[in-house]
């Protein structure tokens, strides 16, 4: 049993993961930080030359270290407690099997900035196909503040 959270480096993602975190800490399970990636469509034409050519393995990198880095400031000391995974393919799939992988109790999710309660597409599809609750975090939900943040000083 787990807390599944997508991460997708956003400001709203990010409350999403310190609300996941806490539903973790209270249900006293695992929390898994689910970030996607999406290969490279393959080679462009138009004589691009080769080194600005990104490669699976280079958006795989790019995609573990920006989940990496915001676990980190958003949980703090506990950020060490969650376990990342990064996958390719579209989010929404990554996040509803990774959930049903680790037979998730709950998947964590933001809604789509600009559109505080409204699901994204992300969202829709993980709403949907999910077979565990679906919290959806309204990105102008008021979080409790990054775990290196001591209570009462304003966010760096």
């Amino acid at each position: 049993m787990t807390v599944v959270v997508g991460v997708d480096g956003s400001p709203p993602s990010r409350s999403a993961l310190r609300l996941a975190a806490q539903e973790a800490r209270c249900r006293q399970v695992p929390l898994i930080a689910v970030s996607a990636y999406e290969p490279p469509l393959g080679k462009p034409a138009g004589g691009y030359p080769i080194g600005t050519l990104h490669t699976g393995d280079d958006e795989r990198a790019t995609t573990e270290s920006a989940l990496r880095e915001a676990v980190s400031k958003e949980l703090g000391e506990q950020a060490d407690q969650a376990d990342l995974r990064v996958s390719e393919g579209l989010a929404g799939h990554v996040i509803v099997e990774t959930a049903r992988q680790t037979h998730a109790q709950l998947i964590v999710l933001a809604a789509s900035p600009g559109k505080p309660m409204l699901p994204g597409t992300v969202s829709q599809y993980v709403l949907h196909k999910a077979e565990c609750p679906v919290m959806l975090v309204p990105s102008a939900s008021p979080a409790p503040p990054p775990a290196d943040q001591p209570k009462g000083e304003a966010p760096r």
